[in-house]
């Protein structure tokens, strides 16, 4: 009985102290934080620079960092240490925030101080920062190699790469980089200042922009594609230089001015469209044929927008409707790449243009417009003539026929057609003088006369007019006169004779034709 009062008194006790503890530790104040600051600033016994910080605030540090620190202790935050340390660290979160999320950052020094890392940490809405010797296990090498790897292939790369703040402070450039900034600026420079203080463009889009510096001693710009990342430790930056693009493109510009100068002096109107079917150069003469303003030929219209607006001004031939318009230059853009257009345009104002496409390499397509308007009426004048001319000669009662020096016909009349009963235009071949006498030989009597026409249009000796009488089959009577004509021609003409009545001067050549 006695032991069992006692292990009941012995639990009541217990609870009761119990209970006071409790209550004392509620009730009592919470540890102030800097006592939390104290045991975050032990650095594993080395004397490590660590760094405590209450959001951008910096509330503590241990005893290695004073020497980092020295008399702006009262200014330092956030963004001034990691501005201090980025060149040594690059990768340095830009706010708290980050290791919030991350729970944990660890970024590796440069190969300038040594295998060291900063190591941040949010321990209980503090943020830890200790500069430390990297850790030496198989992992951490492995990693320090990969590490020096890339820093060492982005050190050497061939073309400038550098870290920037906000405000355009750069805080690490790679040897391409430097050199350029040697180059540009000399040796003693200040490498904070950025070579390209205008990124605002690249930042913005997030592609290359072409940017130029402009160097002192230099007459030209030299050109650069810049890129610029967003990261934790800044703007990381790339510049690829395009100065032979550039130079290429400004002897291209100079080509195609030469070009124009060139066609400028072309009495033919000149229009080249590229593989995407834009405008891309014309003459002045095209402007004068046209009438097509200068305005719109400059804003590299497309062949579509081209040849409507030719369509608009009345400058082509009006098809039927809209849709056969878009058939026909559909087949006209065939036609042209493969080098086979070439028509003739009437114009409703009367003017004839001769157009022909061409293709160009590259997929361009170049088309020549010639106003042959004057070409064109001399022609249709003379066409006329010649159709009057043989009009005229038709009407004529004798039959002829003109037999040029080769010997082939060239000109006869429909009364020799008749006489003959032939017709030149039924055949493409042409008829030649050998033929012509056969015909005649056929339709009438022997006669040496055949071969004397033949001997004389073959070019004899002997070129002076004359004559002779032919009968044909039909006892039709005819005069047959031989007359030299210029340039080599001859022209054969047939008289029918009235028996009753004969020129006493054509008996007379007769019969010393005959004798």
């Amino acid at each position: 009985m006695l032991n069992f009062v006692s292990i009941e008194w012995f639990v009541l006790i217990s609870l009761c102290m119990a209970s006071a503890a409790a209550a004392v530790w509620f009730l009592s104040p919470q540890p102030e934080k800097h006592g939390m600051e104290r045991d975050l600033l032990i650095a594993d016994g080395r004397t490590e620079a660590v760094f405590l910080f209450d959001d951008q605030t910096l509330i503590g540090w241990s005893t290695g960092a004073k020497k980092f620190l020295g008399d702006q202790a009262d200014a330092m935050n956030w963004t001034v240490l990691r501005d201090k340390l980025a060149r040594q660290y690059p990768g340095l979160p830009q706010s708290p925030s980050f290791v919030k999320d991350m729970g944990h950052v660890t970024v590796s020094g440069t190969t300038d101080i040594g295998n060291r890392e900063a190591h941040c940490e949010w321990i209980d809405g503090i943020t830890r920062v200790q500069l430390r010797r990297a850790a030496d296990s198989d992992s951490t090498t492995m990693i320090d190699q990969e590490l020096d790897t890339l820093r060492a292939a982005v050190h050497q790369a061939p073309y400038p790469v550098w870290l920037q703040t906000d405000d355009g402070q750069v805080t690490w450039t790679n040897l391409a980089y430097d050199r350029l900034n040697q180059k540009v600026r000399g040796r003693d420079t200040d490498n904070s200042v950025s070579l390209f203080p205008n990124l605002e463009t690249p930042m913005m889009s997030g592609k290359p922009e072409r940017t130029p510096i402009a160097p002192p001693d230099l007459d030209k710009k030299l050109w650069y594609n810049v890129s610029a990342t967003e990261t934790e430790a800044g703007w990381l930056c790339h510049a690829m230089d395009v100065n032979a693009v550039v130079d290429a493109e400004i002897a291209q510009r100079n080509f195609v001015q030469t070009l124009a100068k060139t066609f400028a002096q072309l009495s033919t109107g000149l229009a080249i469209f590229d593989r995407n079917q834009q405008l891309v150069l014309f003459n002045p003469v095209l402007i004068d044929l046209t009438a097509l303003p200068a305005s719109f030929l400059s804003s590299r219209p497309s062949m579509m927008a081209f040849f409507d607006r030719l369509r608009d001004q009345r400058m082509l031939p009006e098809p039927k409707n809209y849709s056969s318009w878009r058939h026909q230059m559909a087949d006209l853009q065939e036609a042209a790449s493969e080098g086979r257009y070439k028509e003739t345009w009437s114009m409703p104002s009367g003017s004839v243009y001769a157009v022909s496409g061409r293709p160009h390499p590259d997929g361009a397509i170049a088309f020549l417009f010639e106003d042959i308007t004057s070409e064109i009426t001399v022609t249709r004048q003379f066409r006329s003539e010649l159709e009057l001319g043989q009009a005229i000669l038709d009407k004529v009662e004798d039959a002829f026929a003109v037999f040029g020096t080769d010997g082939s016909l060239i000109h006869s009349n429909t009364t020799y057609h008749d006489m003959w009963q032939t017709n030149p235009d039924a055949s493409f071949a042409k008829i030649s003088i050998m033929d012509a006498c056969r015909t005649w030989q056929d339709m009438s009597t022997a006669t040496p006369v055949w071969g004397e026409i033949r001997d004389f249009v073959a070019g004899g000796d002997n070129r002076s007019t004359w004559w002779a009488h032919v009968e044909k089959r039909s006892s039709e009577q005819l005069i047959c006169h031989v007359e030299a004509l210029q340039n080599g021609a001859t022209m054969v003409r047939f008289q029918l004779l009235d028996r009753q009545s004969a020129p006493p001067e054509q008996e007379r050549f007769a019969i010393k034709k005959q004798a």
